[in-house]
């Protein structure tokens, strides 16, 4: 699954995680700072934020820019020459494209965000003051929020373009694998499914959960700064009084009892999902031979194996309708969280228009990325179903014990297990 595309996958991604966080470190205990060197230094701290796409090419971003292609460059020469393969530069050069457009959209979030503070305490001037907002004012507004969604729009399709083409990249690299090796996994129980379907279903998953897994912790180290900035606000939460750092603290402690509470209440569905995904390749196989051979997908057969199918999706979705209650009933509570914890200071009148709109959207965004798992969780349930079946190919090519459930498949049908 994963040799076949990156070079040495446990050190590349070890050393990838560690060299991204050896970057993400550096930057903000001085590398920000490199770039005055060079006449790109940072924004002064009480500089008022850049309206709209110039922030863009403002000379913290250029800098940024530069540090970034560094950093992807030492790392990428590092593993052209310690361990070549031939798919690096789609899975070292792609996968930092891709990244790196997830940080520029979520720096058109935090632009987005600056945009609402003075177009909400425009709009709030204009209706409790008539007279004394022009249209233009307005008009002018809208023209860079125009922009900033003319961006947003642009670098969308560049990147689910490219993406797509990563994707099916990632596909024929396993495709090619487990091609050569054909001869040696035939035998496994829906091999041509699993070599057909599940390579490109598993790319699909790892790249879309991967992606959001970066998007949200990019979402973090921009959003979290701007968070506990907007927390100087707050007079009091509900219940607790003043507390300092107040919007960071109650979104870090609501997003892990969301998490906490979904992953339990998901816990059993993976297995179930693999066991689904079994039933569906044991009924679909007989299919295919009754096809070419009379004797086989006769009625008995083909009725004791959909029963199977039928009692292991009826005990799926009886799981999944008690998962869906504390989802819906968590997403529910979750859209309205961050304004009930702002009653007292709305009803204290401390805060404007435009600040109560940035708070809860800054609130949204650090919220949903600290429920990275809540949000994503049935697509791990599918991803964790799919690896399990492509495991079975794994053991079968290193001599491994194949897992219980083709071991179980193997037994039923007087099949030895051949590792």
């Amino acid at each position: 699954m994963f040799v076949s595309f990156f070079p040495q996958p446990k050190l590349f991604f070890t050393s990838a995680a560690l060299w991204s966080l050896v970057g993400i470190l550096f930057w903000f205990f001085g590398g920000q700072q490199l770039g005055a060197a060079i006449g790109l230094p940072p924004a002064a701290p009480d500089a008022p934020p850049i309206l709209g796409v110039p922030m863009f090419w403002s000379a913290p971003f250029l800098w940024f820019y530069i540090y970034f292609a560094v950093m992807l460059a030492a790392f990428y020469l590092f593993w052209r020459f310690y361990s070549p393969h031939p798919w690096q530069n789609w899975s070292i050069l792609v996968s930092a494209f891709i990244l790196f457009s997830t940080y520029i959209n979520v720096q058109i979030y935090v632009a987005l965000n600056n945009w609402r503070g003075p177009f909400f305490d425009l709009f709030q001037k204009a209706i409790s003051a008539p007279g004394t907002v022009s249209a233009a004012e307005l008009y002018s507004l809208f023209g860079i929020y125009a922009l900033i969604g003319l961006m947003f729009i642009s670098l969308y399709v560049v990147t689910k373009f490219v993406v797509s083409h990563y994707i099916f990249r990632w596909r024929t690299a396993m495709n090619d694998f487990y091609a050569q090796n054909w001869s040696r996994l035939r035998h496994i129980e829906g091999a041509s499914q699993r070599v057909q379907e599940d390579t490109m279903r598993f790319s699909t998953s790892m790249e879309q959960l991967g992606v959001a897994f970066a998007d949200s912790l990019l979402t973090l180290i921009a959003f979290l700064p701007v968070l506990d900035a907007l927390s100087a606000h707050i007079t009091e939460l509900p219940l607790i009084g003043p507390i300092p750092h107040s919007l960071v603290i109650v979104a870090l402690v609501w997003s892990l009892f969301g998490t906490i509470l979904l992953a339990v209440a998901g816990i059993k569905l993976p297995g179930m999902e693999f066991r689904n995904q079994r039933v569906e390749a044991a009924y679909r196989k007989e299919l295919v031979y009754g096809e070419d051979d009379p004797n086989r997908a006769s009625p008995p057969a083909l009725t004791e194996l959909f029963q199977n199918v039928r009692r292991t999706y009826f005990r799926y979705y009886f799981h999944y309708a008690y998962f869906n209650v504390f989802r819906a009933g968590f997403g529910q509570a979750d859209a309205i969280f961050s304004s009930v914890i702002l009653i007292p200071t709305i009803a204290a009148g401390k805060i404007t228009l435009g600040i109560w709109q940035q708070i809860s959207t800054a609130f949204g965004q650090v919220s949903s990325s600290f429920q990275y798992l809540v949000s994503a969780w049935p697509q791990i349930v599918e991803l964790i179903s799919i690896y399990k079946r492509l495991r079975a190919f794994e053991a079968t090519l290193y001599g491994e014990p194949l897992p219980d459930i083709d071991q179980r498949y193997l037994a039923k049908h007087g099949v030895e297990d051949p590792t």
